[in-house]
Parts: structure tokens; sequence; C-alpha cells
């Protein structure tokens, strides 16, 4: 049976085999011996996207008293749930994410990533929480790489098209759809607007 690790771009958790492109965690541990969740699917803010392998560590997946790993189709998956890169195993692409919001005037250059993380973990754990709804927007609004649902179904913006999101991978793509519920959380899309590209999944890139 898979364990309920793998997460959406509600941000919603799923018992799925695949493991996606990329793995993260939600600030430390959630899961109980049995590996099944807490009633709350979060730690802390500090929700990371890092890469699956890091310096070639190797341990077991969702052991007692450490972090629960998470893993993602693809980093606009992650974004959408309210995750953003990890300094430690990707520099790179989280100075990068840093860099375009300081361009953007949503951050200082001093700032420390907990600023990134209040405003985006801290949106989808309020959405999550039931204590607020989400934003509907059209999609021709958003940047390439957020993702939004509408009609019942979930959208990635890609290249001035919507290819349309599932858990293994992605679909038919459409020129337009109605309005929708933004699902990547605000201050990700404005680091999307300001150019940071995220890793997405080859159905995606090819």
């Amino acid at each position: 049976m898979p364990v309920q690790n793998r997460v959406d771009p509600i941000g919603e958790l799923n018992a799925d085999p695949d493991r996606g492109l990329i793995m993260g965690n939600r600030g430390g541990g959630f899961h109980r011996e049995d590996q099944t969740l807490k009633d709350r699917h979060w730690a802390s803010r500090h929700w990371i996207v890092c890469v699956l392998s890091f310096n070639d560590s190797k341990r077991k997946l969702i052991q007692p008293g450490l972090y629960t790993e998470l893993f993602f189709l693809d980093e606009a998956t992650a974004l959408a749930g309210g995750h953003r890169p990890w300094f430690k195993c990707r520099r790179e692409e989280a100075g990068r994410f840093r860099d375009c919001l300081v361009g953007a005037g949503r951050l200082k250059a001093g700032d420390k990533a907990d600023t990134i993380d209040t405003q985006a973990a801290g949106e989808i754990q309020t959405i999550l929480g039931g204590v607020r709804d989400r934003e509907i927007v059209d999609p021709a609004s958003l940047p390439n790489g957020a993702i939004c649902a509408a009609g019942g179904l979930t959208w990635l913006k890609h290249a001035d098209a919507a290819p349309q999101w599932f858990i293994s991978g992605s679909g038919a793509e459409e020129r337009r759809h109605p309005p929708g519920k933004r699902l990547t959380p605000r201050i990700t899309c404005i680091a999307l607007h300001a150019g940071y590209a995220p890793v997405l999944h080859s159905l995606v890139n090819g």
C-alpha cells in the first residue's frame, strides 16, 4: 500500500507509488509510527522543494522521529502546493527564486527565507485549514508555471497554453478555459512573473 506522501497542486497528500521528479518536506514530521499521517499535514511553515538525491545519502522513508518525506510530479506542482526551493540542495534555484522576488520589490536583499514561507506556505495553510478560499482569476493573467483549477479540472499555464494536470503527468492542452481558482500562492506567482522557471515534467516540456 503506497504511503500518503504524494502532493498535488491543491496541497493535499495522496497515496501514489510514483515519486515524481522532486521531493520536499513541510518543516518536520507529521506521521505516526505506522506511516499514516496525523490530522494536520505539516509541522511548520518551512515548506521546501529538494532534489531526489543529495550527496549520495540514503535513508528509509517515513521513519519515526524524522521529517515526513513528500514527493511531487514536478516543481510547478510543488510551488502550487506552497513549497519553495531549498537553499541547501538547490542553492542556485533558491537564489534565483529569491532574486526574482527582490527584483519585483516583494523582498529586500537581506530578507530570510522565512519571509517567503510566511506568504507561500502560510497562504496554503490558511486555505487547507478552511480559514479562507482561493482567489478566482482569469488564467490569462497567470504566469507560466502557475496552476489553477477550473471546470472541475486542474490546469498548468505553459507557453500560452494550458495542459491539464494529472498526478502521473499532463494531458491535452487547451488555448482557453474559464476563470478558475488560483492554486499557486500569490508570492510564488510574482516570482514566476519575474522570470523564475520551474522544472516541469517531461510530458509538458516535450
